[in-house]
């Protein structure tokens, strides 16, 4: 097999997790922005206006607070019965925003059709004014509807492009997350397995050491066929001369 081969399936066996879970979260991010069911969003701008010149820095400061009171209560419940919604479900159609540096207030309403969302900023956009204005005398500012709310002409959500990238990303964790997983089981198989010896005769048991054979006593005499081959080896010569004379004997019974 050629070196490119044997790298390939290198890399399809080690990365295969990110490269299956990668496609399969975006086809799910795909799926979510083909069955779910679109969200539209417009936008009214409400402008705080001082009544004395020169209280820019007022005007801004109080457009910091109406902008926290366009989802409470007191401006919701009137708008509610503008739009058909309930005050529990505007507060979470609507939210203000504010900013910094301007005296201006941007309520933004959502809703499932374009003119539905128009239709709740404007609706909440015209309660604040008029909350607002009820107490002008004393606040020394007044709140006026600088722009209604335009119909959007496309959903806010779902977005494919986003809901796509998030799959992908999300498969990616995935994949990389499984990928930590292996690798720490294959290190522990590794550091549990036992160690192979280096040689085969690392492999050999001990021998076993042979058992000393207990010292005859002093007491006891040998056999006969020892005593004969201990005088043969010591070459006494009681020994030698009994030899030739049983020769002998022997020679002279044959005859």
């Amino acid at each position: 097999m050629t070196t490119p081969r044997r790298s390939a399936r290198r890399l399809v066996r080690r990365w295969w997790p990110v490269a299956l879970a990668v496609p399969l979260g975006a086809a799910a991010g795909a799926g979510y922005a083909v069955v779910s069911h679109p969200s539209y969003a417009a936008s009214a701008y409400v402008l705080v206006v001082p009544q004395n010149p020169g209280e820019a820095a007022t005007a801004t400061n109080f457009a910091q607070a109406y902008g926290r009171l366009a989802g409470q209560p007191q401006v919701l419940t009137v708008a509610a019965d503008e739009t058909g919604h309930t005050r529990a479900q505007l507060e979470s159609l609507v939210h203000g925003t504010t900013s910094p540096d301007a005296p201006m207030i941007e309520i933004t309403g959502t809703g499932t059709r374009p003119q539905e969302a128009a239709r709740t900023a404007d609706a909440v956009a015209r309660s604040l004014v008029s909350f607002a204005n009820a107490s002008s005398k004393d606040t020394d500012v007044r709140l006026v509807t600088l722009a209604p709310a335009a119909e959007p002409d496309r959903p806010t959500t779902p977005s494919a492009k986003l809901d796509v990238a998030v799959g992908g990303a999300a498969g990616l964790l995935v994949g990389a997350l499984v990928m930590m997983t292996r690798r720490r089981g294959g290190a522990a198989a590794t550091t549990a397995a036992p160690e192979t010896p280096e040689s085969p005769e690392a492999a050999e048991p001990p021998a076993v050491a042979a058992t000393p054979t207990a010292p005859r006593p002093r007491t006891e005499e040998p056999p006969a066929a020892e005593r004969a081959e201990q005088t043969a080896q010591a070459g006494e010569p009681g020994a030698a001369e009994e030899s030739p004379a049983k020769e002998k004997a022997a020679a002279g019974s044959g005859r």
